[in-house]
């Protein structure tokens, strides 16, 4: 939506009041819109930059604000009121880190269930905060969901079998896949992800619980440190060990340590039951996550209870791995993984 030419806002050599400039600097303000899973990431970002009509027009009226001593205006709290609002109008207009989000909306089609689809708020990747974006291969594998009920998992999910096990989903991000399943399967997901990134997946559980509740889910988030000690600020929910028959996994190696941690974490909450399962989904962007992917697998093999791989497939989706590239196709690896079968 455009905002009209900046020569008809309210200039400062004009000394408007408080109450013109504030409503016009509300006005201005740059809304995240509602993207589907197919618009690139290049383009949303593209957008996003240039969603203000006459955008370096526009900067050049905010700044004149921020640079203003705005001396006809006697309340210096109204003066900073003023200048924090420009100041975020001027942020929202330099690309996604300034804008503060993004949200998208992913749809889940099939005969095997009801339509629906759920809203996901991704916030600005800052630092080492890759669980604010969500990855292609979440959406990949919340995709199958339905075909690994009624197969993969049919001795765990079958509907003649009573109210389905409890879920928990390792490294949720955003929540896509582990929100997917508890509407899908029609059962209690737990999400986790570390404490700074629960805020987030939080606000998501919550914008799509009515969604899933109508499609007899439920869902419920808290923070879980991988190989955590006792001094991690894990929520309680997760106190009990060995609580779960089914660990949900998407997108989860990507540091050095993460193959050791994660197995470790896999270790704590999956149920010891020969019928518990891993159901994992990994991409193979280059030779580093094959390695990391490698790693996992034979850490999860060895120890006291070793868990095998029961069945592996792959399949060819499109990921945005770099912030501003041009999605591009990539290997993903899933697969299950269970005790291994007596001989």
């Amino acid at each position: 939506m455009g905002h009209g030419s900046p020569l008809d806002f309210p200039q400062v050599w004009q000394r408007p009041s408080f109450e013109d400039l504030i409503a016009c600097l509300r006005k201005l303000q740059v809304e995240p819109p509602v993207w589907n899973p197919n618009t690139p990431r290049r383009v949303i970002l593209e957008n996003q930059y240039n969603a203000a009509r006459s955008r370096k027009e526009i900067a050049a009226y905010l700044a004149s604000v921020i640079k203003s001593d705005l001396r006809w205006i006697k309340d210096d709290e109204q003066k900073e009121a003023l200048w924090d609002e420009a100041s975020r109008r001027f942020s929202e207009r330099c690309g996604r880190a300034g804008m503060g989000e993004i949200t998208r909306r992913w749809p889940f089609a099939s005969e095997a269930y009801l339509s629906f689809e759920l809203i996901v708020r991704e916030p600005p990747i800052t630092g080492d905060a890759l669980g604010h974006k969500t990855w292609g291969s979440s959406y990949f594998l919340a995709q199958l969901l339905d075909q690994i009920a009624a197969k993969s998992l049919s001795h765990l999910l079958a509907p003649e079998l009573g109210p389905p096990s409890n879920v928990l989903e390792l490294g949720s991000g955003t929540g896509l896949c582990g929100m997917a399943a508890a509407a899908i399967w029609g059962t209690h997901v737990y999400l986790s992800d570390l404490p700074n990134i629960v805020p987030n997946l939080a606000h998501n559980i919550e914008k799509n619980r009515e969604t899933i509740k109508a499609l007899g889910g439920n869902v419920d988030a808290g923070s879980l440190t991988w190989g955590g000690s006792d001094e991690d600020d894990d929520d309680e929910m997760f106190a009990q060990k060995n609580q779960f028959k089914i660990v949900l996994i998407a997108d989860a190696l990507y540091d050095d340590d993460h193959p050791a941690l994660l197995a470790s974490a896999v270790r704590d909450h999956l149920m010891h039951s020969d019928d518990a399962r891993v159901v994992m989904m990994t991409p193979f962007r280059d030779d580093i996550t094959r390695k990391l992917f490698a790693q996992f697998r034979e850490t999860l093999a060895s120890g006291e209870r070793p868990l095998v791989c029961l069945e592996e497939h792959s399949l060819t989706g499109m990921d945005d791995w770099g912030e501003d590239e041009e999605p591009s196709e990539i290997e993903c690896w899933w697969g299950v993984f269970g005790s291994a079968p007596k001989k």
